[in-house]
Order: structure tokens, then sequence, then C-alpha cells
């Protein structure tokens, strides 16, 4: 024992001399390469002394980076995520500064600008050798990562790990069972197909991929909820507006999310999927876990205790991933800047625009929030949590605005496959053993959107329909309902973002409430429209809406862009509406008797009829006509890849699990609903002898 120790030790001895002399040899070129960057005083010093002002120069910086950049980035818990970020380098310059002012050889000097630059250098160079160097020892790898773990997480002395197996579950947002399938094929998830042990992998598959069904409202609220919280009751789109409370519920608004879940637990009874011992990264629900980090739900919380951010404050502990990941934003940024360019000069179609502070969005999604989401998740699994359960939207936010096959979503792909590469190696030293299931919330249907084919917006045609003033220019925001027409694209990473810049969790530009309460509210989710009329206190019938309105019902039905239309009926209770008349009670309908609803595939009967029963659907549910042919869809935002009603690949996403666990349904049957696959979870969690639930939920989130 007594050797392996002196091994151990010397074999980090060595790894520290390694990186003090590469940071010594960065600081030498920098300061013959920058010009306010000087190791040597004005009178000239011989090469030796100018290497050792460079080799103490760099002794010190490490030194200081070690034990004061913890406590300066713990002093700043109260500083928005994202100004985090860009402080950094300016701390970082700030004790390059100090260490070259107590250099004993007093030589080092240089302009604050440029401390800067060579303090983002060095970090990133020492940190690249540090981790290179470690990681061709495994056992001197595993020992790093423990110290990371510790920071997060320490165990009472002498408390022995689990034995038995933990979970990770990656969640891929909007990455279709198709696209994925294709992805393999095309060779950019390289990790993925080892895993289904596809052609040339050489061997057995240790993986089984599964298709499943989502609800009528195909979009990460609705389903992250289901999945994590076991209900997602009520919930009839990403958007919505409550009567009784005269508020539109949005999914990722942080006061929305955080009462959906209170009314998810209230309804199952259920703490949620992660009660026991887990951890909830990048989602918009919590799942019941105590280990939390940019999680939205948590986000309408304020003050030192809320630690929906705290992801991002471990993750900027280590100047490096600021220096690396600040580097990779920037990358991002001209990326997109470049692609949209590019698309705009070939004219392609369909195509939206990409201009404004979408490139930072976008790059936001793809590099920030995917390098402090996996880092999280790796110092879970290094901390022996039961249940990890993380949301990785990069592949969604890109795909809404280039689509769902383009090359800018494949390049996505193929980043987020290293990062399912970089969890399993992490696997392999984590102080228990792992089973890594990834999945996807629901797909994305490509399609131009309504405004582009039609020339006016869903808001200006239920205007038209309602014989209200529409705009000579019917540009897709009508006057008297702004606030309700107008969506964002990409909204699950702007979410993220306000809530990173710790914008007020209830934007003040923003009214919940309409201005005229005898016009229609009209609320967009991807190709999912949804009609209310606020002076009504109940969901209005068809025969008022027709007494009313006469026309528009007919308008929307028969209108080219839109599939079919829900409406609630005196006699029949639920009627699907679609084009030259077509009418049929939801009752009635199922898959040999699809109606109006033939063109959307099996399963959307049972959809639309559970939609129905909802207390808060709105009084006209429209969904956009959908083309078999082609697989598209009309969204009524403006995406060209869009999800949140049915029609095509949105509604097929997939499950990814290890076989080592039990067949997610048999084979002759379908899974369907994020419910459904809330219970297989966690079967699946009882497989691996974890947490079992359900569970009652902590007595804060039964307050939140």
């Amino acid at each position: 024992m007594g050797g392996r120790r002196w091994r151990r030790l010397l074999s980090g001895v060595w790894r520290s001399i390694a990186v003090w002399a590469v940071s010594t040899v960065t600081m030498l070129v920098l300061a013959g390469v920058l010009p306010d960057f000087q190791l040597e005083s004005s009178n000239g010093d011989s090469a030796t002394r100018i290497a050792v002002t460079a080799g103490v120069g760099a002794a010190v910086f490490g030194l200081l980076s070690s034990l004061v950049w913890p406590l300066l980035v713990r002093a700043l818990l109260l500083v928005p995520a994202l100004v985090l970020g860009l402080l950094v380098f300016f701390l970082n310059g700030s004790l390059l500064l100090i260490a070259l002012r107590i250099n004993p050889s007093g030589q080092g000097e240089a302009a604050p600008e440029t401390a800067v630059v060579v303090a983002a250098v060095m970090s990133a160079v020492a940190s690249a050798t540090g981790g290179a160097l470690a990681v061709r020892d495994d056992d001197a790898y595993r020992r790093r990562l423990y110290r990371l773990a510790d920071r997060r997480r320490r165990r009472g002395d002498g408390q022995a790990w689990p034995s038995t197996p933990g979970a990770v579950f990656l969640q891929l947002d909007g990455v279709g069972h198709d696209v994925l399938q294709e992805a393999v094929g095309k060779g950019l998830m390289p990790t993925v197909a080892q895993w289904l042990g596809g052609p040339g992998e050489g061997g057995c598959p240790t993986h089984r991929l599964t298709p499943w069904r989502t609800d009528w409202s195909s979009q990460t609220g609705a389903s992250q909820l289901g999945i994590l919280h076991g209900s997602n009751h009520d919930v009839p789109a990403f958007r919505w507006y409550e009567k009784d409370t005269h508020e539109v519920m949005v999914c990722n608004r942080p006061s929305s999310a955080a009462e959906l879940q209170r009314r998810a637990i209230e309804h199952t009874g259920d703490g949620g999927l992660l009660t026991v011992d887990g951890a909830s990264r990048g989602n918009l629900f919590s799942g019941g876990a105590d280990q939390l980090a940019l999680v939205l739900s948590m986000a309408a919380r304020r003050g030192r205790e809320n630690r929906s951010r705290s992801g991002y404050f471990a993750y900027f502990i280590d100047p490096a991933n600021a220096v690396r990941t600040a580097m990779s934003f920037v990358a991002e940024v001209l990326r997109e800047m470049g692609q949209s360019t590019w698309a705009r000069m070939k004219k392609l179609r369909p195509r939206v625009k990409r201009g404004g502070l979408y490139p930072f969005v976008r790059a936001f999604a793809t590099v920030v929030e995917r390098d402090v989401v996996v880092a999280a998740v790796i110092g879970d699994m290094l901390a022996g949590r039961n249940a990890v359960y993380a949301d990785l939207v990069a592949y969604d936010e890109v795909a809404h605005h280039s689509g769902p096959r383009s090359r800018d979503a494949e390049k996505v792909l193929e980043r987020l496959d290293r990062s399912l590469a970089l969890v399993a190696k992490v696997a392999e030293h984590a102080p228990r053993p792992y089973r890594i299931v990834v999945l996807s919330d629901h797909g994305q249907s490509p399609g131009e959107t309504f405004l582009t084919r039609y020339g006016l917006s869903l808001g200006n045609l239920v205007r038209a329909g309602c014989g209200l003033p529409v705009p000579r220019k019917a540009l897709g925001v009508p006057p008297g309902i702004k606030h309700w027409g107008s969506t964002h694209s990409g909204t699950e990473a702007r979410a993220a973002v306000r809530a990173a810049l710790r914008r007020p969790v209830e934007e003040r530009g923003e009214r919940h409430r309409p201005s005229r309460r005898s016009e229609p509210i009209v609320l967009a989710s991807g190709n999912l429209g949804l009609v209310s009329f606020p002076d009504v206190p109940h969901r209005m019938s068809r025969e008022e809406i027709d007494r009313r309105h006469p026309a528009l019902l007919s308008t929307l039905a028969n209108h080219p862009g839109v599939g079919f239309v829900l409406v609630r009926g005196e006699e029949y209770g639920g009627l699907v509406l679609g084009a030259n008349g077509a009418e049929a009670a939801v009752d009635k309908l199922d898959d040999a008797r699809p109606g109006p609803l033939a063109d959307f595939g099996p399963g959307a009967a049972d959809a639309v009829r559970r939609t129905h029963s909802f207390p808060h659907v709105a009084d006209i549910m429209v969904n956009s006509s959908y083309d078999p042919k082609e697989g598209e869809v009309l969204a009524f935002e403006e995406q060209i890849g869009s999800h949140g009603g049915l029609g095509g690949a949105q509604a097929r996403p997939f499950l990814l699990s290890p076989v080592a666990l039990s067949v997610p349904v048999e084979d002759d049957a379908d899974l369907v609903g994020a419910e459904q696959v809330h219970r297989v979870l966690r079967r699946w969690l009882r497989e691996c002898d974890g947490p079992q639930v359900p569970l009652a939920a902590p007595a804060d989130e039964r307050a939140a």
C-alpha cells in the first residue's frame, strides 16, 4: 500500500511539473509575440533570467488560480451566469497581473488588456495539458475526476459507494426516431452506432432503439412533465389561455413551469422520477430532484437559496472552462452567420429570418448550455448519484431555423454524439456502474410556415372569420392581439438565456391579459393553434360560436392550410371538423374510422380525444394541414422545423436503452404518451435497485 501511495504521489508531482513547464513555455512564447507583455527589464536581461521570470510567474499564476479562483467564483454567486462568464476573463487577467507583481524577479509587466489574453491562453493550455496527461493513466484520470466530484458532494468518512447501478437519462431535445436512424446510417453518430452494434462495429449491441408516440401536444413542456412527473394532464399545448385565471400559461415561463409541476405532483401524489438522490440538469421541471442546475421551474425562486443556476458557477470555477467555452461560443456565432448568409445567397426554401440575437441564442444552446449540462452530469456520476436526467436543447434550436435534416442540424448531431461518448467514458471511471439511457421528448416536422405559404397569420385568418378588420398588409401579428400571435421560435433556448441573465421571471413588458375582451386570443404552438374567447367564462360550444361568428368555423375548417378543427358540440361532445363539411364525433373515431384525422396516422383519434377532456382546452383547437407524402406541416410560428401538434415526425421520438434493462414494451405493442414513458423509466430504476417511486414530494416542492 505504501509503495502505491508513493507511486501516486510521484505521478501527481510529475504531472504538475509538466503542466508548469508547458505554462512557462507558453508565457515565453506570448512574451515574444505580444508587444505589451514583457518578462525582462527595459535594459534587457539574459535568457536565463527571462526563463526564471517566466517559470516563477507561471508557478505563482497557477497557485493563485488553484487557491483564489474558487473563492472569487463563490463570492460572485449573485452575478448573472452569463455576466460571470465574461467576468472570468477580467478576473483571470487580474490574477496574472498579481502574479507578475509579486514575482521575486520583479521583471514581469503587462498591459491590463494583454494580461486578459495571456491569462486566457495559459489557463487553456494548462488545463489541456493536465487533462491529456491524466487521461493516459486511468488511475490518475479517475482520481482527478473524483477530486472534481468532491467539490460538489462529499461523503462521510468510511461510507461505501453503492454497488448497484445508477441511471443517467440524457434527453436529446427534438431529435426524432427517423432522424437518429439516418444520422447513424450516415456515420454522424458513431457512439450511438456502436451501442446499436451496427455494421462494421464488430460487436453485439449494448442498446436497443424503440420509437414512441407523443400526445397531441408534441412539445417539451408536455412530454418532459409527463416523463419526469408522471402526468401531463391538462397541458393542451405549449401556450394556452386559462379562462378561470385570465392568464396565458407558457411552458417555458418559470412561473408557469412551477405551477405545472405543482399540478402534476398534486395529480399523482408522486414527487417525481428523481426524488431519491436524483439530479435534474437543464430541464423545464425538477422531477423531484434535490440537486438542480438550470431547472426552469425553480428559476422563479429568488435569492441565494435559488440553485437553478448553480451549474454555471460549478462549471466556471475552472477558468479554463470559461476560456474553452467562450472560444467555442464565438466560433458558433460566426458559423451561424456564415450558414445563414449562404442560405440567403442560395435562396434556399423554406427559410426563416435568422438575424438579430438568434446567432447568440443558438451559440448559447449549442455551446454554453451543452458544456454546463454535460459537466454537471459528469459531476453527478462521479458523486455516485442514483438517477440523473439532463436535457440538451442544441439540435431542437438549430432544427427550428435550419430544418430537421439540414446540414446545420447534422453538425449539431455530430457534436451531441461526442458528448455521449464523453459521458460513456466517464462512466468507466465512476464509483458505481451506470446505465445510460438516451431519449427524446418529440421530433420535428419540416415545412413552410403558414404565413409564408398563404400570406397571412392564423391570427388574421381568425379575425377574418370573425368579421373583424384585418390589416391590408396582413403580417403575422394583428392589432389588438399582438401579444398572443407573436411567438418566438427556439423557445427552450431563449428561456434558458433569459434565466441565465436573470431577467425578470415575468417580463415586465409582457401582458398576460387581453386588452379587448371581445376579441379572440390566438396562440400558436408549432403547427397547433388555439383560439379562445376571453369574455365567455366557459368553453364555448360549436353552436355558441356559430351564433356569434357564423363564418368562423367554416373559414378555418375549409382553409387549405388547416388539417382539422376540434370544438365542443352541445349534443355529441367533442367534434372534429374537416374540409367540405366533414365532421365526426370524437368518441366515435378510432384508427379504423379516422374520419377527418385519416392523414394523421395511428393514435390520432386517441390523442385528440384525450386533449378534448382537459379542463383548459381552448374553445377552438386548430391543427395545420399535413402532407403524408412529403412529411410536411405548416407551422403557425416562424419555424421551418416545428413541433407541437399532430403530423409527421414531430410525434415520433425515440428511446435508446441498454439491453440489460427490460424491453420498454412487448413487440406487438406501441409505447404511447409521455406518461407511459415515465412508467417505463420508473420500472428501470427499480431494476437498478435505485429509487423506489412513486414517493411523496418534498414539503418545499409542494409549496412551490
